[in-house]
């Protein structure tokens, strides 16, 4: 027999499944928890990524621009905060999880999905953790964080592909940044350098975007789910996912608190670096933490279509 509260997340499971079909934004809530966090829905279409030559900052790596076809997603209104982070890294509410037994929503053993290390050093370093975005993560942790949440709620959550991202942040503007080209106004938008205080902020404080997306330019750069290759946008016609071979690098996007505005335009592109574990003690240094990474996080997203079984692991494996 169901306890109530496990009644009640499964009903709010086969309620939330029935919302999604709608095409409408839809708060997500962590089961066991009062977290939750708003899914913002993006219609597909198509778009320029990447940025033409003569844009101020413009950098090789984004270069040529491709008309890219994107499809419908979710996408999470803000990054990931350490409210929600947290449990992961706990694994604290693992013995609430309720095995859904709608064929239409997915279902893992929760047991069996990696977690992160307790890291040996505060990732927050002193800047808060109530509401302001996790940080310091590896894409594998990212990664992993996405496919316990899918365990937790039954429906598939996912990084952005590179594509995806852009074009959320460009939210159908091809300008420098999603709210034009004047640097003068940016820090009613973004947190960077000059704006900043030295750390990065609450999530969610400035402007969104036109989609309703808050901080994809600063606070902190964001994990996308790709293999970061400075010439990808020359070999491919159509740029679905240049999926992980090899540890590094992978692709960064957005800027962050730490950055001057130039590399918080919409195209501007960064790869990971093994120096993001420079401090790190262990050996081997640690699959979980970048240590050296305080200006890293990410944010999820959520196809419209539902990838099959095997599909799903492949989002879910990174090297």
């Amino acid at each position: 027999m169901f306890s109530n509260k496990q009644f009640f997340t499964a009903l709010l499971l086969a309620v939330s499944n029935m919302y999604f079909a709608q095409e409408e934004s839809y708060l997500l809530k962590l089961p066991g928890s009062s977290e939750s966090l708003e899914m913002v829905f993006i219609k597909g279409g198509t778009f320029k990524i990447g940025s033409p030559n003569d844009e101020e900052g413009h950098q090789e790596d984004e270069s040529p621009q491709k008309l890219i076809e994107v499809e419908s997603f979710w996408i999470a209104s803000t990054e990931t905060t350490w409210n929600l982070y947290q449990h992961f890294v706990e694994r604290d509410l693992d013995k609430d999880y309720v095995q859904s037994q709608d064929d239409k929503l997915i279902s893992l053993n929760i047991d069996a999905i990696s977690g992160a290390t307790t890291p040996y050093v505060d990732m927050s370093f002193g800047m808060g953790t109530n509401d302001f975005p996790a940080i310091g993560m590896t894409q594998k942790a990212a990664v992993q964080f996405t496919k316990w949440l899918s365990a937790l709620t039954g429906n598939f959550y996912r990084l952005p592909t590179e594509a995806e991202w852009e074009y959320a942040c460009r939210a159908g503007t091809q300008t420098l940044y999603s709210h034009g080209d004047d640097f003068s106004d940016l820090d009613e938008y973004a947190w960077f350098d000059e704006n900043s205080q030295g750390k990065y902020q609450k999530v969610g404080q400035l402007k969104p975007n036109a989609w309703g997306l808050y901080d994809m330019h600063g606070n902190v750069a964001e994990w996308t789910l790709d293999q970061y290759e400075s010439g990808i946008y020359k070999k491919l016609n159509r740029i679905k996912w240049n999926k992980p071979t090899k540890t590094y690098p992978k692709s960064v996007r957005g800027g962050s608190w730490m950055d001057k505005e130039i590399h918080l335009r919409s195209a501007a592109r960064r790869g990971s670096n093994p120096q993001w574990k420079k401090r790190d003690p262990q050996l081997p240094k640690s699959e979980w933490w970048h240590t050296d990474a305080p200006f890293l996080g990410f944010r999820i997203v959520r196809p419209y279509e539902t990838p099959s079984e095997n599909d799903q692991e492949k989002f879910w494996t990174t090297k």
